[in-house]
């Protein structure tokens, strides 16, 4: 192989590299783990400066929208071994409106990391209309949470 021919697949090899490395490393800091409520309480410590996903229902009354940009909520979800209802305060501080599926007893699913106060941060929030599960529960329909 001539001289410049080396150097030309030396420079690309580190090139591709490079964004590959790049492109490993982004996914790794946006990847997010799905939680339900009981599951992120079982972390304890460990949870603390990671980046997750947490879902639960809404509880009814606990929505509060009397700060500027900020909405704070609680979401709760029954331990399957237990049986018993836990709840994650949240403070939703995002730049997009909530969706318009965000109502009381909804199912929401946050992104965002849990604050040392036990408050939940959450950048993202997504809602599943709570009016579907009113009907499937009219219907004899049992939610996976129950």
């Amino acid at each position: 192989m001539k001289r410049k021919q080396l150097k030309f697949v030396v420079g690309s090899s580190v090139i591709i590299l490079t964004l590959a490395f790049l492109a490993f490393s982004g996914y790794q800091e946006s990847k997010a783990y799905y939680l339900t409520v009981p599951e992120l309480h079982a972390m304890k410590g460990a949870s603390a400066e990671k980046q997750l996903k947490v879902a639960g229902d809404v509880v009814p009354g606990s929505i509060d929208r009397t700060e500027s940009k900020v909405i704070k909520f609680v979401i709760s979800q029954a331990d399957e071994k237990t049986h018993k209802v836990e709840t994650l305060h949240v403070k939703y501080v995002g730049n997009d409106a909530p969706p318009d599926t965000f109502i009381d007893r909804a199912q929401a699913v946050v992104t965002g990391k849990l604050g040392d106060d036990g408050v939940f941060v959450a950048h993202e929030m997504t809602a599943k209309c709570a009016s579907k599960y009113e009907k499937e529960a009219a219907a004899g329909v049992k939610r996976p949470t129950e």
